[in-house]
Formats: structure tokens, C-alpha cells, sequence
């Protein structure tokens, strides 16, 4: 019985997935840097997932891609009025940003609160895991809490929540997530509870 609602769960969270606006996922760097809101849109995933009688989680993840950081480069850049150098100091920070770690944004809520623990690592209830096209799960390297005020996160990431807490998320470069033959990345969450997942699909 088990596994015939895992693979009711499974096939829902597809086609809610399935719906989602399709994203470049190479790793070239964009030679003009993105509408900030559409391209956060873009980016942006979200999951919800049931326990017994209640939701159990609600998940909206924002993966920070190239033509993210871009237009988060020039959203800053603009804010601060900055051009020439001091503009292009920005642009070459984000771009150093994309050569580290993949970064995932978490905003995460749980019915639960003693469930909403992302940053206790292997004593999280919770396993997180960025799975690359081949189906390689790869585990992270950090979940921090991203502490900046709520009004910050919520004008960063217009899908921040009243009740979510926001997490950063860090996983290694150990295999190429990004690519130019890529199909798909996906995001996999489960525990005793359950799983749930979103997936980034490529145009």
C-alpha cells in the first residue's frame, strides 16, 4: 500500500513540476544580464508535501544559476547606483560567486516547527540532496540559515512566506549539474515522513 501512494505522490509532484517554465542550464555566463523578477520567477520551484491530516512542508526553492546571479548583479548595481568600475566589481563578484558551490535558496516551511531544521545537518530529520541528470544524488556541504531581515528576503525572493524560515543551501561542483546536454536538475527532500522533490527542466 505503501508504495502504491509513494507512486501516486511521485506522479503528482511531476505533473506540478511539469507546469513550471523551462530554464536555460548551461553554465554560460548571459551577455546581458536578465530581468531580475521574470528571471527569479523562473527559477523558483515549489513543492508542498501532506502528513496525515495536514500539509507537512511547503517548500519554494531558487536555484541561483548564471542568469540569476546575473540579474541579481545588475539589480544591486542599479539599486546602488553604481556604474563603470564599481559596476563591474559587482558583475565580477556574482561571477565569482557561480564558480563556487552550487547554491540553492530554501525557503522552507513546516506545519511542525521542531521539523523546520535544515541547518542541524545529519541530525535534521530531514535528508536534502541536489540530483544531477544522471540520477547522481549529491549531498551538501552546508545548509546555513539565511538570517537577513524578513523585508530583505521577502524583496529578494517574492516567494518568501510569513511563516517560511529561508535557507542557504551549498552542494559541491564534485559532478557538472550544469551543462550544455543537460535535461534536468532536481531538488529531493524526504524523511520517516515521506518525499517530496522539484525539478529544474531545460528549454
Amino acid at each position: 500500500m505503501k508504495s502504491v501512494v509513494a507512486l501516486c505522490t511521485s506522479a503528482l509532484l511531476t505533473a506540478c513540476a511539469g507546469g513550471a517554465t523551462a530554464v536555460r542550464l548551461d553554465e554560460g555566463w548571459p551577455q546581458t544580464a536578465p530581468d531580475y523578477v521574470d528571471t527569479t520567477s523562473a527559477w523558483t520551484r515549489h513543492t508542498t508535501m501532506r502528513g496525515d491530516f495536514q500539509e507537512a512542508l511547503s517548500l519554494d526553492a531558487v536555484f541561483k544559476s548564471p542568469d540569476w546571479r546575473a540579474a541579481h548583479a545588475a539589480r544591486d548595481a542599479e539599486h546602488r547606483g553604481l556604474d563603470g568600475t564599481a559596476r563591474e566589481a559587482v558583475f565580477a563578484q556574482a561571477q565569482a560567486d557561480m564558480a563556487g558551490p552550487y547554491e540553492v535558496e530554501l525557503l522552507f516551511t513546516t506545519w511542525d516547527r521542531r521539523e523546520n531544521d535544515l541547518d542541524r545537518g545529519k541530525k535534521s530529520v530531514w535528508h536534502v540532496a541536489l540530483v544531477d541528470d544522471t540520477g547522481k544524488e549529491i549531498e551538501p556541504l552546508e545548509i546555513v540559515k539565511d538570517k537577513r531581515p524578513a523585508y530583505i528576503l521577502k524583496a529578494e525572493f517574492p516567494a518568501y512566506g510569513d511563516f517560511a524560515t529561508a535557507y542557504v543551501a551549498r552542494f559541491p561542483r564534485t559532478t557538472a549539474v550544469l551543462g550544455t546536454s543537460v535535461h534536468s536538475i532536481r531538488l529531493r527532500f524526504s524523511s520517516e515522513r515521506g518525499g517530496a522533490e522539484v525539478i529544474w527542466a531545460a528549454k
